[in-house]
């Protein structure tokens, strides 16, 4: 007697089809079952096993509900059954249906794609600041592998790992960004966000994309500096071919060279991706700089929508609660004629004041006046310009006006710019320090250039934490730097400037124009 059964090989998405079956709730959870179960290293499952798994709340009441479950997804593909020969003690057990079932490869590759999907669909995403230092860290990896000797080059293993942990770290840092702004905006529309929970948690929303700011601002303008040394000293070419080589030192031989050539690719498009994300290139604004902006503009957005909470349950009216009162009013007419006088009401046609006439339709209104009750059919008809009918603005009669000359204006603004350019540059060249130095020695500065080491000074601190004593910024523009270690002798620094002396406890501060490092040879 041939115990063993023939299970067809299912065909198409069939391994989907209990997701629209009736009841489906119940085999989502059946899967779920022999998931858990094989994670457990288990092989087979009974009937009255998978009835035991299922949550007691979801259970049902009778063993054969299950095991009709399970013939189901037999059928679909996703469950195999064997027979259940291990506690057969009779001739006639043979002929009884009693079955073992275990996951097929379909079923869980369908398993693992819902699960994927629900993953998805269930990411609310984050603004990962962490990500930010960590790409920091992959990119001076790099230069430091891009400066070693150019024989025998770049060691390909720790060129491949640090590139592909950069690659990572940056996909993961985009699209949670990606998945944080989308339901940002269904926050902020209150979209799937009961009004209670909103209001609890916006205060703790709103520092965190304020600390984030503050650090998308603080390490946007290192990362985009370490990337333009990576492309203008000519380093981040021979790494890309060195990971591309490295990827594909596995393909067959006669695949190995067009393997390298889509492995460099793929390594370009990455970086270029990567590039794109933090620098502004040929008019078009840089990623980071967007989610910036978007950021910013969402904390007063959010502050709106507590606002017009605050007033509806202050009882004040708005928008969307008179459209309602009046909806109401509509259902509560007793009549058609009722209900278009409280049309008319609310929506009556009011007088066109936007029209204007011209002294010729005056003169003639003079003469032959039209009484008030004179039905607009019957009127004469007002001649409008057909420039108004096309943009809304009035026909104006007369020459048109003259080309304007604004050469001068732009020579103007050109030298008001030169000029503005010329003094950050003195100001950047006047702060520059020769090696380390401490705040005090600074002396006086002019207007501009303690503006400029204000924020200079405020980019630093907002990067120092409890317990550090010592901090690297950029500027916002990627023009300056500021390395700044605190001092344990308790010294103040004085800075004289024409609006008051500027003090605070002494540090020792080393500030490096990278415009000026950058343009030497």
């Amino acid at each position: 007697m041939d115990l063993t059964t023939s299970i067809p090989v299912p065909t198409g998405y069939s391994p989907f089809a209990h997701l629209t079956a009736p009841n489906s709730a119940l085999y989502r959870r059946t899967m779920r079952t022999f998931l858990l179960a094989k994670e457990r290293f288990a092989v087979h499952l009974r009937p009255e096993d998978v009835h035991a798994a299922l949550p007691a709340a979801e259970r049902p009441a009778e063993l054969d509900t299950v095991v009709k479950a399970l013939d189901s997804l037999v059928e679909w593909g996703n469950l195999r059954a064997d027979p259940d020969t291990a506690r057969v003690t009779a001739v006639e057990d043979f002929y009884r249906k009693r079955f073992v079932y275990q996951l097929t490869q379909a079923g869980e590759a369908a398993e693992e794609g819902l699960a994927a999907y629900d993953e998805a669909l269930g990411r609310r995403g984050a603004l990962q600041a962490v990500a930010l230092h960590d790409i920091v860290t992959q990119l001076r990896a790099l230069l430091v592998l891009g400066a070693g000797p150019e024989e025998p080059g770049p060691d390909p293993a720790k060129t491949y790992l640090a590139l592909d942990a950069l690659s990572s770290r940056f996909a993961a840092l985009a699209e949670n960004a990606r998945a944080f702004m989308g339901s940002l905006q269904r926050t902020i529309d209150l979209h799937d966000v009961e009004e209670e929970v909103f209001l609890a948690y916006k205060d703790r929303l709103i520092q965190y994309l304020e600390r984030f700011i503050q650090d998308l601002i603080t390490l946007g303008g290192r990362i985009a500096q370490l990337i333009l040394e990576l492309e203008d000293g000519g380093v981040i070419a021979p790494l890309l071919r060195t990971a591309a080589a490295r990827e594909a030192a596995d393909a067959a031989p006669e695949e190995a060279e067009h393997a390298e050539r889509e492995a460099c690719a793929r390594w370009t498009g990455r970086w270029d991706g990567l590039a794109a994300w933090f620098i502004s290139r040929d008019g078009h604004e840089s990623q980071a700089r967007l989610l910036r902006g978007r950021a910013l503009g969402a904390i007063p957005q959010l502050l709106a929508v507590v606002r017009s909470l605050n007033e509806r349950r202050a009882g004040r009216s708005d928008r969307s609660a008179d459209f309602r009162t009046l909806a109401r009013w509509f259902a509560e007419a007793p009549d058609d004629d009722a209900r278009h006088r409280l049309w008319r009401t609310a929506f009556g046609l009011n007088p066109a004041r936007h029209l204007t006439v011209d002294a010729d339709t005056l003169a003639a209104r003079g003469a032959r006046p039209v009484p008030a009750a004179t039905p607009w059919a019957e009127a004469e008809p007002l001649r409008i310009s057909p420039q108004l009918r096309r943009t809304g603005s009035y026909e104006r009669r007369g020459k048109p006006r003259k080309v304007e000359d604004r050469s001068a204006a732009r020579r103007h603004l050109a030298e008001i710019a030169a000029k503005q350019a010329a003094e950050i540059a003195a100001a950047r060249a006047r702060l520059a320090t020769d090696g380390t130095t401490r705040l005090s020695a600074l002396g006086e500065l002019d207007p501009l250039a303690f503006g400029l080491f204000l924020q200079l000074l405020g980019d630093a601190l907002a990067t120092w934490r409890p317990g550090m004593t010592h901090t690297t910024a950029t500027s916002n523009d990627g023009s300056m730097e500021i390395r700044l270690s605190a001092l344990g002798d308790g010294t103040t620094a004085e800075i004289t400037t024409p609006g008051g002396v500027f003090r605070g406890p002494d540090h020792t501060v080393e500030i490096i124009d990278l415009t000026e490092r950058d343009s030497r040879p």
